[in-house]
């Protein structure tokens, strides 16, 4: 279900949930630009990445998709693995996860020890949810995905196999299918960590 069924029935869940998609996303991308460009990569700052202005990372289509069908994507952070080298394009990789967990967490604190109105709460926890989802989710490994990047610096000739298949034209297409298929299995690996995490609230 997208976004947009939200904006006649619950206006002010429309407002939360979308502010906290495009902030959450825009960091997570943030978080990569940022890392390759500390660690020697100047790729993502030549196209403006390194930047916590959404605008700069949001995709019109992944964003469209996002309102009418409730999943979408951001822009990829442009890198030049040669730069980086094996563990630098690793890190860079995990930092997008990684800025997302570490969201979640202040969530958790806030909301454990901070104390908060009933509004403040329902953002937070809104806050906490689509992140803690980002992670697990960039995490799988399926190519175009962190998970897969990270993957393929941990194994580098699986790394070659899985950038030439990311190259090919049909890529996108063949991975959104496989969400598609395997949305259910996703769906319930998502929600139990998220759960997990919602317990130590």
């Amino acid at each position: 279900m997208g976004l947009l069924s939200l904006l006649s029935s619950d206006p002010l869940a429309f407002v939360i949930i979308a502010a906290a998609l495009v902030l959450s996303l825009a960091f997570h991308e943030f978080a990569h630009a940022w890392t390759a460009d500390r660690l020697g990569d100047p790729t993502p700052r030549r196209y403006g990445r390194v930047t916590l202005n959404p605008i700069k990372h949001l995709d019109p289509f992944g964003t469209l998709l996002l309102l009418l069908v409730g999943f979408g994507f951001a822009r990829p952070v442009p890198i030049n693995p040669n730069n980086l080298g094996r563990w630098g394009t690793m890190w860079t990789a995990a930092a997008g996860p990684i800025s997302n967990l570490l969201i979640a967490l202040v969530c958790v604190l806030l909301l454990k020890f901070a104390g908060a109105s009933a509004l403040a709460a329902t953002i937070l926890m809104t806050v906490l949810s689509i992140n803690v989802v980002l992670a697990v989710f960039n995490l799988i490994p399926i190519p175009l995905l962190d998970g897969s990047r990270i993957l393929g610096a941990l194994f580098p000739s699986l790394g070659r196999s899985l950038a030439q298949f990311e190259a090919q034209p049909f890529s996108f297409v063949i991975v959104m299918v496989f969400i598609y298929l395997f949305g259910g299995q996703i769906s319930g690996l998502i929600s139990s960590v998220r759960n997990w995490v919602l317990n130590f609230v």
